[in-house]
């Protein structure tokens, strides 16, 4: 194996863009491992932990950094001439007619160009995030921080002064946003409607969108805040900013804030001002057991109760028409042998992942997690599943150095075929993500990983069930339904939402004699 790494001075380009070049590298015969990155220490301290340079590095953080671990010195010098291509073709403006004007270089340059921007959307190194964000905020723009790796103190400095100005900030590390149908980040392409969204939830935003989309009932805007903003640190700064704006803003009937569990006082505040308001609220801080709902605001525990509760809202009571994808999932389907005991979870998204322990701590009792709920089930390896496990891929454990697992479906393929060798293994629940910013066809790289999973446990005469949902639309540009048929004619086993396949999930566990007396 050869180690090589390559320097390219003064060019900058997103962590996505980046991603994708890195997935592409790894794709060419005979590279092993690939890493693109902007040459920050913390992204160096993460090429360094995977193995990928064992030498002193020097680069500054508007370098990038290509590392690669290859068969031989050909394959590398492939993998390099591959990477400045695509890094030119980034840059590159030699197709657009000489009229057009060069790029703009900075944000100045930008509201000097179209006095009529209001929006910034911020996607640098962490340490430069805060400065580009306040520039923005001073020049009258409203933020979205895509970038992570900025400190608690300085997003509660960006959020007051955004408070101060009266403009909305959302993230850091504010991965999805919908904002007058546009989708930022990590986002899906939904119908125009009536509810809008906070949230501290870049998937849970998805899911919650994607589902009232599919079921007829739009989006009129969609707002992320960063997953520390319920922190009682940060205070929900932006959650109850951006309630406040959807109050006011008549478009928006109904309001869903999602959340994982936010602070008790933080909690407390939020949910204060959406009862001074006049618009029903939907509550969905996940697993926050809460008695008082009432016709203003309504609380539920998973996210699919709360797409469901914004549908009735709009539609004076009505349900909507769910979906009902399951296939050959009846009691009599059971074929698995006694020992197939567990069900593994592997998500690419983290709310996903904590709401599937949600569901199965109700119902299958103790689960394991790289990122659990309960402190006394961490995994002592997170690469090694125990008993009933859920896995979030998305977490930076798994993607120092690595694509985010909605773009590069690697580390997801090893995992599924590790839990195929595992004899206990029963089940295994997935998330697939379509969307801007995801995988152009996610479905038939799982299914990939699914075949090669079924002919390691055939081999030992096992079946393994899969079961997942598919989060988007047909807007989408990996097509929802295309999506789902891919899945249902490989015989996965489909529901409508990621609750709705846990209890799938669940339900085949239980199937088992040998598990079925699980509460």
């Amino acid at each position: 194996m050869l180690k090589k790494h390559m320097i390219l001075k003064n060019h900058y380009s997103d962590s996505v863009a980046l991603m994708r070049i890195a997935a592409d590298l790894e794709a060419l015969p005979g590279v092993l491992q690939a890493t693109v990155i902007m040459a920050t220490e913390a992204n160096l301290e993460r090429a360094r932990a995977i193995d990928l340079i064992d030498e002193p590095i020097e680069a500054q953080p508007n370098n990038i950094l290509i590392a690669v671990s290859t068969q031989d010195a050909n394959a590398a010098a492939a993998a390099f001439s591959e990477v400045e291509m695509q890094i030119k073709n980034l840059s590159s403006n030699k197709d657009l007619p000489t009229t057009i004007e060069p790029e703009a270089k900075s944000i100045l340059m930008s509201v000097e160009r179209n006095a009529e921007l209001n929006l910034a959307l911020i996607s640098c190194p962490g340490e430069y995030a805060g400065a580009e964000a306040k520039k923005a905020l001073n020049l009258g723009l409203n933020v979205m921080i895509f970038s992570d790796n900025v400190s608690v103190r300085e997003e509660v400095d960006i959020k007051n002064i955004g408070l101060d100005k009266d403009l909305l900030v959302m993230g850091p590390d504010c991965g999805t946003a919908i904002i007058n149908g546009l989708p930022l980040g990590f986002a899906n392409v939904v119908t125009d409607g009536p509810v809008g969204i906070v949230a501290a939830s870049g998937t849970g935003l998805q899911q919650v969108s994607s589902l009232l989309s599919q079921w007829g009932v739009g989006i009129s805007q969609a707002i992320g805040t960063g997953g520390r903003d319920l922190n009682a640190e940060v205070g929900g700064i932006s959650m109850i900013q951006g309630l406040n704006t959807l109050l006011e803003d008549n478009k928006t009937k109904v309001i869903v804030l999602i959340s994982k569990p936010p602070s008790n006082d933080v909690a407390e505040k939020v949910i204060n001002v959406a009862r001074a308001g006049s618009k029903p609220v939907i509550v969905c801080f996940l697993g926050w057991d809460d008695k008082r709902s009432d016709d203003l605001v309504q609380f539920a525990r998973v996210l699919d109760d709360a797409a469901e509760f914004a549908y009735v809202k709009v539609n004076n009571g009505n349900v909507p028409q769910r979906r009902n994808f399951e296939i050959n999932c009846g009691v009599e389907e059971f074929d698995h042998n006694k020992d197939q005991k567990y069900l593994r979870g592997i998500f690419s998204g983290g709310t996903f992942c904590y709401e599937t322990q949600l569901i199965l701590s109700d119902s299958l009792g103790s689960v394991w997690s790289s990122t659990p709920i309960d402190q006394a089930f961490r995994l002592k390896n997170s690469w090694i599943s125990q008993e009933h496990t859920v896995i979030d891929l998305g977490d930076d454990e798994f993607t120092q150095g690595r694509p985010h697992p909605m773009i590069d479906h690697r580390t997801r393929h090893e995992r599924i075929l590790q839990e195929a060798r595992d004899p206990e293994t029963a089940v295994i629940l997935f998330d697939v993500v379509i969307g801007y910013g995801s995988h152009a066809n996610p479905a038939a790289e799982i299914l990939t990983s699914i075949e090669g999973a079924r002919n390691i446990a055939a081999k030992e005469n096992r079946h393994i069930d899969f079961v997942g949902f598919v989060c988007g639309t047909d807007r989408d540009p990996q097509q929802f339904t295309r999506q789902i048929e891919m899945l249902k004619s490989a015989g996965v086993k489909l529901a409508e939402s990621n609750s709705k396949a846990t209890l799938l999930a669940v339900s085949l566990i239980k199937t088992n004699p040998v598990t079925k007396d699980y509460k």
